[in-house]
């Protein structure tokens, strides 16, 4: 019996490390913000948690990296160029390509985490070029600017998306009145469908995919419409005019700057948005074709930190002004407010083990918390002193080390017990 235990063991122990070396992404493997890593720390010693190594001078961006067992994958800018960068686990730099322009406008740090799918490695630049690198080759199989081939328009700070794989396929949302969103086949560039227009520009959200039943339906959210569309030939199946659901007084950016990836999970899906929004808990039915509104609340509305689900509640920051906001807590079924406390300021949150990871953007603290509703119960906490700018990128958690990016820096901590 211990035999066939140890066995069990060592066949699940493979599938996940499969898993990981395939699929790693931007929010973790399901995009949810959730890291499969166990055996932390539930403590921090006082100071925080071990620095293993830090590497500076890198290139400049706002979004995560990427974690393999082989290797770590990073984006980011320098002058008007975007780079990929891979590293090994020791932060040791392994190479480096560039792959496309970066943004234009403000806030022109690299925005995109790479998506890996086996030996492929897959950005989006700055302007809107979805590219593919080959890992072992360390080069460009295909580069397609996609903004400029379907006619894209972004809304006010340019293109902030990360790809998004579904079978063959690589999904960007270019926007505006050619269409909302194109399939690329993954291996070629070549174009398989693209839907309709929705005749407004895209946001800055990462679309995420839904299975149910025998359908696979992408969720993306654009300036003005929540939609879903089928992953097998580009119909859209279902949009809400999510421009018309808001509170009586909210910032004239929303609801356009929307910067929030979709939460599902188990046939419900939350979406929210900052500057003075509301959440809104939609019910999908129909094996992913209807979609019905549960609940709204204005109090998580979140700026771009991100939210995420552990048991039956909902977890982030909300937006009070542009560099404030407070820490929630919303019951996942009814959407109740459990708490809202002040900590520092608004910033972006992942989980691993049981436990939050929370990240406030101002000056850098990093918050070891338990997961409860009666509370925001910081465990520990530390703050990051290396490198400049927002701390804007999310924690990034593999193998027992927490990965932090700020600006030119990327640290690694020893998170493990």
């Amino acid at each position: 019996m211990k035999k066939l235990n140890l066995f069990l063991v060592l066949i699940l122990t493979m599938s996940f490390l499969g898993y990981t070396q395939v699929d790693a992404q931007w929010r973790g493997p399901d995009r949810n913000g959730v890291f499969p890593a166990r055996s932390l720390l539930k403590t921090w010693p006082e100071g925080g948690p071990k620095l293993l190594w830090v590497r500076e001078g890198l290139d400049r961006g706002f979004s995560s990296v990427s974690v393999t067992n082989e290797a770590i994958y990073l984006a980011g800018r320098k002058g008007r160029e975007e780079y990929l960068t891979v590293f090994d686990h020791q932060g040791k730099q392994l190479w480096r390509i560039p792959y496309g322009q970066g943004v234009r406008g403000t806030y022109p740090d690299t925005r995109c985490t790479p998506t890996i799918e086996k030996n492929r490695i897959y950005l989006i630049s700055g302007i809107g070029e979805v590219v593919c690198i080959d890992r072992n080759q360390k080069k460009i199989l295909w580069s397609i600017n996609a903004f400029e081939k379907f006619k894209g328009e972004p809304w006010k700070w340019d293109i902030a998306e990360n790809p998004l794989i579904v079978d063959n396929k690589v999904i960007y949302t270019p926007g505006g009145n050619h269409t909302a969103m194109v399939a690329l086949d993954k291996m070629t560039g070549e174009t398989i469908w693209q839907t309709v227009s929705l005749n407004q520009p895209s946001a800055y959200v990462s679309p995420i995919l839904i299975k149910m039943g025998k359908n696979k339906i992408i969720v993306n959210v654009m300036t003005e419409d929540i939609f879903g569309v089928d992953a097998a030939n580009g119909k859209i199946v279902w949009k809400v005019k999510y421009a018309d659901i808001q509170p009586p007084t909210f910032h004239e950016y929303a609801p356009k700057n929307n910067c929030v990836t979709p939460l599902y999970h188990d046939g419900y899906l939350f979406i929210t948005s900052g500057y003075d929004h509301v959440g809104i808990m939609f019910k999908i039915t129909n094996q992913g074709e209807k979609i019905e509104q549960l609940w709204i609340n204005p109090t998580l509305d979140c700026h771009h930190g991100q939210v995420v689900k552990v048991g039956d509640y909902l977890y982030g920051a909300n937006w009070i002004d542009n560099r404030n906001g407070n820490w929630c807590c919303l019951n996942w079924k009814t959407g109740k407010t459990m708490y809202e406390k002040e900590w520092h300021c608004k910033g972006s949150i992942s989980v691993a083990d049981g436990m939050l990871y929370c990240y406030e953007e101002k000056q850098g603290n990093i918050a070891l918390v338990k997961p409860t509703p009666e509370d925001f119960r910081v465990v520990s906490t530390f703050k990051i002193t290396h490198g400049s700018g927002p701390h804007w990128t999310q924690p990034v958690i593999h193998n027992g080390v927490m990965y932090i990016r700020h600006g030119d820096v990327l640290m690694a901590f020893q998170i493990r017990k």
